[in-house]
């Protein structure tokens, strides 16, 4: 193998800010990257591969630094890598000899709204049909229950704060307050919250979700059923693009993507 890894260490790459605002912050699209590296290699020029694609080489033996193109997608990481090269081998991409990038995933966010009607010490529990069509209620998909109330400080009732403080006879301590959440989804026109379950990486295909609410006693509701759920993995960056086609009638850019 052309690529040498060994004696090269400290990897970093700084993403590069694209332009400053008026009020000085910054954005990054395009994204790119300062890559800077250690090396013990003092006969050698270097190769920078983005998910196994060649993205650039340097020209002399002293240079310790490249700007790269990231893929600009914010769904998954960069995987950078740096390799040592013999001065003739600088310019050849090796990319076939590192074999192809992870196939990233897509995971799916869930939003339960918190009501005040859920009992203390209610859990959450979370269903997949796994892709299938058919949900699996006999194997929830989170790992840990989902806490409702895990403070009963935390939610509104009679008894629950200072007495007759609040409104419609509800007593709060450390519940949202009117316009601090989800506007009307609370009872007597105050707001409610919600809690955030994220599933674990899933490959691109449909799905959908159920989620079962159980008391202390075990006693369990209905469930409540998404519907389907599109996940799609991260599109690769094109490593060729060009202007296929252009309908000036309709106004519409057809791409050639390698």
């Amino acid at each position: 193998m052309a690529l040498i890894s060994n004696g090269i260490d400290m990897v970093r790459a700084i993403e590069l800010p694209a332009g400053i605002r008026a009020d000085g912050s910054s954005f990054t699209a395009p994204r790119t990257a300062l890559v800077k590296w250690r090396s013990s290699c003092n006969d050698k020029f270097y190769q920078v591969y983005v998910n196994s694609r060649f993205a650039g080489a340097t020209i002399d033996f002293e240079r310790r630094e490249m700007i790269v193109a990231l893929p600009n997608s914010f769904n998954a990481a960069a995987r950078i890598e740096v390799f040592a090269v013999e001065p003739k081998d600088a310019h050849t991409d090796f990319s076939s000899e590192l074999g192809s990038a992870p196939v990233p995933k897509g995971r799916v966010k869930i939003k339960l709204l918190r009501s005040q009607n859920l009992p203390i010490n209610s859990q959450a529990m979370i269903y997949s049909d796994g892709g299938t069509g058919q949900t699996d209620y006999a194997n929830p998909v989170n790992k840990f229950p989902v806490r409702i109330w895990p403070c009963w400080q935390d939610k509104a009732g009679f008894g629950m704060s200072k007495f007759g403080t609040s409104d419609f006879g509800y007593d709060y301590a450390a519940t949202l307050g009117f316009g601090r959440g989800f506007f009307g989804q609370m009872e007597f026109g105050a707001d409610s919250d919600t809690i955030e379950w994220v599933s674990e990486p899933l490959p691109a295909g449909v799905y959908k979700f159920a989620v079962k609410i159980f008391d202390e006693n075990d006693r369990e509701s209905a469930a409540s059923e998404t519907g389907e759920v599109i996940v799609t993995s991260t599109a690769k960056p094109a490593k060729i693009l060009t202007v296929a086609s252009f309908n000036r009638q309709t106004n519409q850019l057809v791409l050639g993507i390698v």
